[in-house]
């Protein structure tokens, strides 16, 4: 059982920055993959970047160029660097885990992950 709690939501002006965290704990997260997930008001759950156990890391097209994903193993914590925040990015931010291997293009399915945290709001005007 992997709990993961997630913080550094809020809001912001368009072209900002935010880094949301998600702490780790009840398992050993080097042994899972942990995914950043979000989901609009009104609209369904999208994956957006994942780190494989590995080190081995995607990130969705659409936000490649201003979001960053990284892991830090000592502290168990799966960050997301968001720069040029526009309005479109307003929505609850959630990390996932999972124990199980999957083909890379379902890393980005909310499917594809058993544990996830409660989620932080980011507001974006």
């Amino acid at each position: 059982q992997v709990q993961l709690v997630e913080s550094g939501g809020g809001s912001v002006q368009t072209g900002g920055s935010l880094r949301l965290s998600c702490a780790a704990s009840g398992g050993t997260p080097s042994r899972y993959r942990i995914a950043w997930f979000r989901q609009p008001p009104g609209q369904e759950r999208e994956g957006l970047a994942a780190i494989e156990r590995d080190g081995d890391t995607r990130t969705k097209d659409s936000v490649k160029d201003r979001f960053t994903v990284s892991r830090d193993s000592a502290t168990n914590t799966l960050y997301l660097q968001m720069d040029s925040l526009k309005p479109e990015d307003t929505a609850t931010y959630f990390c996932a885990a999972d124990s199980y291997y999957r083909a890379p293009g379902l890393w980005f399915l909310p499917k594809s992950y058993l544990w996830w945290g409660q989620g932080t709001q980011v507001t974006v005007s």
